[in-house]
């Protein structure tokens, strides 16, 4: 359904006061919500206060609730943990501790609070809202305050958010801190690993997730564990000899390594635990292996918030203000989620109950229902990781005589290992022979061709580049060369992994099937390319790790700017002609401005940058940030816009550019791109499977598939994955500058002007809406995964 663009100039909060709180257990990226609330209120003309220490602030009153400004928030972007501090507090349980706070508010001419916490924190705002106007009441009857001020005050709105790194909260796919904390276990994952191998080990991490195994399962999965425990999902009766059996069998193919991830609330299926050091005394005991234990604690809660989460807190964080200024005495408390690729409303208490629906299926033993609870992606992962990590008996297997052909096409993206992966050990699952293609269609053509088995692809999750080897070059000048060796090794499908090459690769394949039989096979494109400019897809493989690149660069330049003061850094990002990682990095490290291809931008407009910056100078915020897409503008280079900044700010503030050039493609993948390039991966496989027995023939005995819907881009659009045919994307690209025509997060710009101080408009029209949680859609793959 088309609607008109909807902009926010009308729900001016002029008069409205709102008060932040955080709440519970800290979780990276809180801050990032704090400034999103405190920007945008002060955007809309609100008053905002901090509520320090949680509840406990809003209890004692005082100097815990104060007034603040746009500088207030001003470095707490990169900044871990909460700024304004959290507290456990029992008076605010007690009747007489929320009517002081009630007291505390109304003195201040609080009545919008947003809350950023888990769900005891939200449990506690709803009942303090539904509260509210019997302690005004109260108030007036003890004299406190006068019957002006019970009309005027009359209703509280609240808003939450979920900040906790456990993901542990039903309605959002995403919860703040959950990809920071990951990141940790990664690393750690990561490091341990080089260790292990040098000694033939066996490590037993656990992390934390004491009612929810999602941070064990995703790293589990992030890193192709050997066996994962979680409370959701109990090990069957005999587990010890089933992964006795496993951890024996994989050091007899001669793996070095072997991990075990176990959740702090891993449970058997008798509602027994199941702690780490059991599992290293089992392993000691029956294999004699040499089992060390690394519980990582706290660690997973501290550290620099990641670029995803400094996002989805600073999209929550604008998305909370808007629900308040929209908030009317008859609407819900509600909780700003992420569905998807979306931020989406909905019933606070309809969330609540249902965590506490999964929790009584756990402690009832319905463990089933309780993966079902926890949501698509949950359910998801866990099937993901049950096809990847064990490997069926040879003889189990079932044949099917397929052989399939995976090759990575295009410039090297961190992920690209993980999606080879998942896709050999599914094809295998599925019972295809699984061929791996040297050097993208170049090697194809050169016959670079070998069998790959369940075992070559061990350990690849956590590599960088591609290990395959990847080329830019297109098989259009090798069609007759590629179509010999397609024949010569029987491959009857082809998965392409990569970028804008391997979509126009996929083009130019189907459109030589007129010419050469060969190419009538099943063909699959998953995403994989930094640039994030592949049609289609939201998402691609790599964007996220060169985003997070981006972000840990332009943190440390703000660092070095801090330090010396009266400085601006010009930074020029990758990305083609796609804006996405300037915006997004923008967006994350907190930039002054970004520019980009797709917004076209003048002189003058450079002009009011600098104008911008020169105003800023003169507060306490003395740096500045800009970002540059590399192809934004054929004359405003970066060295033009360095030499503008540096003639007109002379006296004010000097300049220093930075070039990112090829470290954003380095670097090991983030928990993001291992996760979504193993399931994306895996998805198209069982398309694979599925196109094949679809298009066989038995007269002649081939495959013979020439619809357009036999080449496909398995893509993520908004809340789900989608395979869409290739010749269908064409009319929504732009050819010559290699991008989509339409990018969804263009609709986020503005978000980035607003809180780097631009007056902008900003359009509404997807927000606003309330949902049920029964009503998300049932075949949601979350974004986030």
């Amino acid at each position: 359904m088309d609607h008109q663009p909807k902009f926010f100039e009308n729900l001016s909060g002029t008069g409205k006061a709102i008060g932040v709180l955080t709440s519970g257990g800290d979780a990276q990226g809180m801050n990032a919500a704090v400034r999103a609330v405190v920007r945008m209120g002060i955007y809309v003309k609100a008053k905002v206060y901090f509520v320090y220490e949680g509840y406990q602030g809003m209890v004692d009153g005082g100097d815990n609730i104060v007034e603040v400004s746009w500088e207030s928030v001003s470095s707490i972007l990169q900044v871990g943990g909460t700024v304004i501090g959290s507290a456990r507090c029992k008076s605010f349980r007690t009747h007489e501790g929320r009517l002081q706070a009630a007291y505390n508010l109304v003195q201040r001419g609080i009545t919008n609070l947003c809350v950023i916490g888990g769900d005891g924190s939200l449990t506690g705002a709803n009942l303090f809202r539904e509260e509210w106007s019997g302690l005004l009441e109260e108030l007036a009857q003890n004299g406190k305050i006068d019957a002006e001020a019970v009309k005027k005050y009359a209703y509280l709105n609240i808003v939450g958010m979920v900040g906790s790194i456990d993901n542990d909260f039903c309605g959002t796919d995403m919860t703040i801190g959950t990809d920071s904390a990951l990141h940790r276990i990664i690393e750690v994952v990561d490091a341990i690993m080089t260790t292990a191998q040098s000694h033939q080990r066996t490590f037993v991490l656990e992390v934390m997730g004491r009612h929810c195994g999602y941070l064990a399962l995703v790293s589990a999965l992030a890193c192709g564990a050997d066996w994962v425990f979680i409370p959701e999902y109990p090990p069957e009766e005999g587990w010890e000899d089933t992964m006795c059996v496993k951890l024996s069998e994989n050091r007899a193919r001669k793996k070095r390594l072997n991990i075990i991830i176990v959740a702090e609330g891993a449970i058997d299926c008798h509602n027994k635990p199941i702690t780490s050091e059991k599992v290293k005394d089992l392993v000691v005991q029956r294999l004699g292996f040499d089992t060390r234990v690394t519980i990582l604690g706290h660690v997973q809660r501290g550290g620099t918030p990641s670029a995803f989460d400094r996002i989805l807190a600073s999209r929550m964080g604008v998305e909370a203000v808007l629900a308040l200024l929209e908030a009317t005495p008859a609407t819900p408390a509600c909780v700003v989620s992420l569905s998807g690729n979306q931020a989406v409303r909905l019933p606070l208490m309809e969330c609540v109950q249902m965590t506490q629906e999964v929790q009584k299926a756990m402690d009832e033993g319905r463990f089933l229902e309780a993966v079902r609870l926890r949501g698509k992606s949950f359910e998801n992962n866990l099937n993901t990781y049950k096809l990847l990590a064990h490997k069926i008996p040879d003889a189990e297997l079932p044949k099917t005589n397929f052989n399939v052909a995976v090759l990575n096409v295009g410039a090297p993206a961190a992920g690209m290992n993980a999606a080879v992966r998942a896709a050999v050990r599914v094809g295998i699952t599925e019972g295809h022979k699984m061929f791996a293609v040297i050097d993208g269609f170049e090697g194809f053509a050169k016959g670079k061709i070998k069998e790959i088995s369940w075992g070559d692809v061990g350990g690849w999750t956590g590599q960088g580049g591609s290990i395959l080897g990847t080329k830019r070059t297109l098989p259009a000048k090798y069609l007759e060369k590629i179509a010999e060796q397609m024949r010569t090794n029987n491959i009857n499908a082809l998965m392409v992994i990569g970028g804008f090459e391997a979509y126009l690769g996929l083009l130019e394949l189907s459109a030589a099937r007129e010419k050469y039989d060969e190419f009538c096979v099943p063909m699959v494109m998953v995403p994989a390319t930094v640039s994030n400019n592949v049609p289609g897809s939201d998402f691609s493989i790599g964007a996220d790790t060169a985003l997070n690149t981006i972000t840990d660069t332009c943190d440390r330049i703000k660092q070095s700017a801090s330090g010396t003061k009266r400085r601006v850094f010009i930074i020029e990002t990758m990305g083609g002609y796609c804006g996405y990682l300037a915006n997004m990095g923008a967006l994350a490290a907190g930039a002054d401005a970004a520019y980009i291809f797709e917004e076209q931008f003048d002189i003058r407009e450079l002009q009011a940058n600098v104008e911008h910056l020169t105003e800023k100078m003169k507060t306490s915020i003395q740096r500045g940030l800009v970002l540059r897409n590399e192809n934004c503008n054929e004359n405003y280079t970066t060295d033009f816009i360095y030499q503008l900044y540096s003639e007109e700010g002379k006296g004010v503030f000097d300049c220093r550019k930075n070039v990112l050039g090829h470290m954003q493609q380095g670097g090991a993948p983030s928990p993001f791109d291992r996760n979504f390039g193993t399931k994306i991966s895996a998805k198209a496989m069982q398309w694979i499977s599925k196109k094949l027995k679809e298009t066989y023939r038995k007269e002649p005995g081939k495959v013979f598939a020439n619809t357009e819907d036999s080449v496909c881009l398995l893509g993520m659009r908004r809340r789900n994955l989608v395979f869409q045919p290739v010749a269908e994307l064409k009319s929504e690209t732009d050819f010559v500058h290699r991008i989509p025509k339409e990018q969804w997060w263009l609709k986020l710009r503005p978000l980035m002007k607003i809180l780097a101080k631009y007056k902008t408009s900003y359009d509404v029209s997807d927000s606003g809406q309330l949902e049920h949680v029964a009503m998300l859609p049932k075949e949601a793959v979350p974004a986030a995964i």
